[in-house]
């Protein structure tokens, strides 16, 4: 009867939902290691062993970022292109072969690097691979092919020009690093009609050949057999071709207020920012997190300043943001076109306001939780592992940086972030782009 009775109890006592259970920050963030291989060809390969599904993903990621070319859009054009037609497909056939055997294929670009990817189950890896070789070994760049893409893609810029977001977007790239910088240089739509396929087999040529321009993480299921499967076709990347060299960078001129009136605007679009360091600078890891502090979760100061009380938006957040080279601090809104001002006024108040208090505890504890549930979440799998691990080789880091920026997290004060703001968040830095009213 009393063991009844105390089963009982400890059963009202699990269902008691007016009580909240206790949370703590785990010690450490324990996840799968990635593990290293330099192939006989000088390509480097990590493996991620994970995951409980027979699947397995792979990304290459290669220097051939947009400021690596020397023609407007050659770079994203050639990159999207070298599946549209190969040596033994169309592109029709190499999009049903995809169809047929379930093959995940993605490709992204940025300012420094291509990335290609494919994902599978591990029973098709061998017809997977097989089918890469001919996108990254055999493209044809079909002239059809390109003046279908080319004509595609200028329609779509020149409508996403008529957006202010896209727009203010782009100026602010512009406004931060200047007009003739690789991070700040913005084309003219007409020049989709300049690209040929000669310009994409030569940049083709430079950038996807050799075995010192990529790396490679593979994630999943991945035994023995695999890895000497994705070795071997690895391998197959010419290891007596030069790799690019890198263009560098100039120096950032920056400008402080660019504002842009359109005629009846309703909204405005508000970029605010400043250019700072890129990822293996030993403030980044701290001002990440007074970015969140300020904008960086649904409920933060910028949310619950322009959001809630009073009414200028319906979102707004600042961040962190990396480049090989450089990174840069950001905020970024769209407010009603009568509240521009105002708005602006209340986001340098809030920056200066992070720049001259302390946090309090309790809004600070609440920031390590978010940022180490979002960190919980982004590791939780060996696809998102391998994103952060293609993240950290980028940045010529290892996932060693996962466990310092965790290490920051924990450890940080409120008089860190204050003193981080104050040297860095510093308002008269800033680049302001306004386009709308």
């Amino acid at each position: 009867m009393e063991l009844s009775k105390k089963a009982e109890q400890d059963t009202k006592g699990m269902l008691d939902r007016t009580v909240q259970p206790p949370f703590e920050l785990p010690d450490r963030l324990r996840i799968p290691e990635a593990r290293r291989t330099d192939l006989s060809n000088g390509v480097r390969l990590w493996t991620i062993d994970a995951g409980t599904q027979p699947l397995v993903r792979l990304s290459l990621v290669f220097g051939a970022g947009t400021r690596y070319q020397s023609t407007a859009f050659a770079a994203s054009t050639a990159l999207n292109l070298m599946s549209e037609g190969t040596a033994r497909y169309t592109a029709a056939q190499m999009a049903e072969q995809f169809d047929f055997y379930g093959i995940y294929y993605d490709t992204s670009i940025d300012r420094d690097y291509a990335v290609v990817t494919v994902s599978c189950l591990s029973r098709f890896l061998d017809r997977t691979l097989e089918l890469l070789g001919e996108i990254l070994f055999e493209p044809q760049f079909p002239d059809r092919e390109l003046e279908i893409y080319a004509s595609k893609r200028k329609q779509q810029l020149l409508i996403e020009r008529e957006k202010p977001a896209y727009q203010a977007r782009e100026r602010f790239s512009e406004g931060l690093f200047g007009r003739e910088h690789p991070y700040g240089r913005v084309a003219a739509a007409d020049a989709y009609d300049a690209l040929t396929t000669e310009t994409l087999r030569r940049f083709y040529a430079a950038h996807y050949r050799s075995a010192g321009n990529l790396f490679a993480v593979a994630s999943g299921r991945i035994g023995a057999e695999t890895e000497q499967a994705l070795g071997r076709f690895l391998e197959r990347f010419d290891p007596t071709a030069p790799a690019p060299a890198d263009p560098g960078v100039p120096p950032v001129v920056s400008t402080p207020l660019i504002r842009e009136k359109r005629d009846g605007a309703l909204q405005s679009s508000i970029r605010i920012g400043r250019v700072l360091f890129p990822k293996g600078d030993p403030d980044f890891n701290g001002l990440q997190v007074a970015a969140t502090v300020l904008g960086g979760y649904f409920g933060s100061r910028l949310v619950k300043n322009l959001r809630e009380d009073k009414g200028y938006t319906y979102g707004i957040y600042s961040a962190m943001l990396n480049m090989q080279h450089s990174g840069y601090f950001a905020i970024a809104t769209d407010v009603r076109a009568e509240d521009t001002d105002r708005a602006v006024a209340e986001i340098l108040r809030e920056v200066e306001r992070l720049r001259t208090e302390t946090v309090p505890d309790a809004e600070l504890d609440m920031v390590r939780n978010i940022i180490v549930g979002e960190m919980m979440r982004i590791l939780d799998g060996p696809f998102g592992i391998a994103d952060v691990t293609i993240e950290n080789t980028q940045c010529g880091l290892t996932n060693r940086a996962v466990d310092a920026f965790f290490d920051e997290v924990r450890s940080i004060t409120p008089e860190r972030v204050r003193a981080l703001a104050e040297r860095w968040l510093d308002p008269a830095a800033f680049t302001t782009v306004i386009v709308g009213a």
